[in-house]
């Protein structure tokens, strides 16, 4: 039976504090209340959680969540409980007194929502557990980890499709930030999901900015990002441990409050850390990959990869760590053709050959990502089979400052014949460095051995370096001139298309590479709420001293579009707080006084300020 409106509404403005809904959110929560199976793709930042907190609040029974970390978790807990909302979770960080009590409030009917990690639901006596908790609904987070396509499978995600005999006739909802098509149908598939109503909401983020810019003192190049952004809280994803480290004892020691967080830190080093990012006392991360996910800390305004990703998949989701609360985040990518090297000699270590055909193909999609002149933007949104609507996003640098170019067409005819002698000379093809020895006229074993010394091409581009070369090779294969064979050897192709340019001698345009960024003009972003910024660093303060008596992160307090709202609208009582984002009844009652007294006595010694 369909959900009136108006049941929504109550439960969404009084508990959570928002008087709408984020794109789809309604209709999913409408789908499973009906008792449907969902799929749900949602990016990061669109509101995943609310699709299955808030049908558990008006529905009878409890709703279990499978969430594969323990922060995560803990987050999600502290955040609802300081909504008023009966939540809890059970893992392996609770000693087993509390455990115990959980497991008998369980047992009494005490809780709304259960969190658990997949591992736990597995094991012995849960089946009846689960049959005696009246468990009424199922969401299954980061669903993704269900596949070996997704960027971070999981192979216990694999188990879950025997709740479905344990719980027969219970709605299951399956949720995701980021799946390709083959992910989302493993999805669908391996977690035995009965027609799904499924809903994939659009990848664009509006608010976030996305940069790359030639690699070159990294270190240098990072202090002077962070510089320009006072207390902001920020990522730096580095692509091993040493970096982490090296960059976050750097950062100290030029004052700020960084700290590094990788696999070869302790458990106890890795959760202070966390835990002092997430209640900012420590304003940034430096980190491997293995930090992150399911992290949920609204505030993070900016995300540098100091390191090329290894696929387009991860670079989303971990630029998609900034912004969540909405307001404008920046994402810089510190770009070497080094990088690309160095990460082709790692993928040569892998020794099954299809982990490593898929491992090579994700590379050189973010590498093309990387160097490719067109919208940042419509790049990541075709990467997951969405069309950009627009021509020029405003919001990421080939579309701010469009790079120059230059007319290409003798280093293209050098580059696609030498590439086609090779294959006539010798009747295999060679890989990209090999060309670009050939070409710069290297003296190899291979290069003697299979002759390529007496090929008409045989340094005829020594005018160029072998990184210019690589940029050339790359940009001609972005154009559809040169491919990559599907073979055990990636080794490079002309396609009908670059044969014609090469016979035609047709003319071919090519970018001019990346320049180290000058002074940057400032654009107004997307999710900007312009505000009272003093007030706003009071209320921050403020935030700040209530969440460390509470030893909460400070977003468990309030967000900082929350902050933003209440700087901007001056509310100097709890009553004029009605209608402030995230400003849930619970919330106001503990938390309005307060901040109503802050704003009111700045207000004695400031004017309001107006804004359009």
């Amino acid at each position: 039976m369909p959900v009136a409106a108006s049941d929504l509404l109550l439960p969404l403005k009084q508990t959570f504090g928002y008087s709408s809904f984020r794109p789809l959110q309604r209709e999913i929560i409408e789908a499973t209340l009906a008792g449907r199976d969902v799929f749900a793709l949602l990016p990061t930042g669109g509101g995943k959680s609310l699709c299955f907190q808030l049908p558990a609040l008006v529905r009878p029974g409890m709703t279990v969540v499978v969430s594969p970390l323990i922060a995560l978790m803990k987050d999600q807990v502290d955040a609802l409980q300081a909504s008023g909302v009966a939540a809890t979770f059970l893992n392996s960080s609770l000693e087993a007194g509390e455990a115990r009590r959980r497991l008998h409030g369980l047992h009494q009917g005490e809780y709304k929502l259960l969190y658990v990690a997949p591992e736990r639901l597995m094991l012995e006596g849960w089946a009846e557990n689960l049959k005696a908790w009246n468990v009424t609904g199922l969401a299954i987070d980061e669903a993704h980890c269900v596949s070996e396509w997704g960027h971070d499978f999981r192979p216990e995600y694999r188990q879950l499709a025997r709740l479905r005999e344990t719980l027969p006739g219970v709605p299951v909802m399956a949720l995701t930030a980021t799946a390709t098509g083959r992910v989302r149908t493993d999805i669908v598939t391996h977690l035995k999901l009965h027609d799904p109503a499924t809903f994939v909401a659009s990848f664009n983020r509006p608010n976030l900015t996305y940069r790359v810019i030639p690699k070159d003192q990294p270190l240098k190049q990072i202090i002077e990002f962070v510089n320009k952004r006072g207390l902001e809280s920020g990522i730096i994803y580095c692509a091993s441990r040493a970096t982490a480290e090296r960059t976050a004892e750097s950062l100290a020691g030029r004052g700020f409050t960084a700290r590094a967080y990788h696999a070869g830190l302790t458990a106890d080093e890795r959760s202070r850390h966390q835990e002092q990012f997430l209640r900012d006392d420590a304003r940034i991360i430096c980190a491997t990959i293995a930090f992150g996910m399911g992290i949920n800390k609204p505030n993070v305004r900016w995300i540098i990869h100091h390191d090329l990703p290894k696929n387009i998949e991860g670079y989303y989701q971990e630029t998609g760590r900034a912004g969540r609360d909405g307001l404008p985040g920046d994402c810089l990518l510190l770009f070497s053709a080094g990088d690309i090297a160095k990460q082709t000699h790692f993928l040569d270590e892998i020794t099954n050959e299809h982990e490593q055909a898929v491992a090579r193909a994700q590379l050189r999609q973010i590498a093309h990502y990387a160097e490719s002149s067109g919208c940042r933007r419509a790049e990541l949104l075709e990467y997951f089979g969405e069309k950009f609507p627009g021509e020029n996003c405003g919001a990421c640098d080939n579309c701010l400052e469009p790079r120059a170019t230059y007319d290409g067409t003798l280093a293209a005819q050098k580059f696609l014949s030498c590439v086609y002698r090779i294959r006539q000379a010798s009747r295999f093809g060679a890989g990209m460095n090999h060309v670009i020895e050939v070409l710069t006229g290297a003296d190899t074993d291979k290069i003697r051995r299979w002759g390529h010394d007496r090929l008409t091409t045989y340094g005829i581009g020594q005018e160029l370096s072998r990184p210019q070369w690589g940029a050339v090779g790359r940009e001609l294969m972005r154009l559809g001139y040169v491919t990559v064979s599907d073979g055990e050897y990636a080794t490079l192709e002309l396609t009908e298309e670059g044969l014609a340019v090469l016979k035609n001698r047709t003319a071919v345009t090519l970018t001019k590479p990346m320049d180290t960024p000058k002074a940057r003009r400032t654009v107004r972003r997307e999710g900007d709420i312009a505000c009272d910024e003093i007030l706003f660093e009071r209320l921050r303060s403020l935030r700040k001293r209530l969440a460390d008596e509470r030893k909460v992160p400070a977003y468990i307090v309030f967000g900082d579009t929350t902050l933003r709202a209440m700087a901007r609208h001056y509310p100097d009582t709890p009553g004029a707080m009605e209608g402030i984002p995230g400003m849930g009844e619970k919330k106001r009652a503990e938390f309005g006084e307060v901040f109503a007294a802050e704003i009111a006595d700045y207000l004695k010694a400031n004017s309001r300020q107006a804004f359009e």
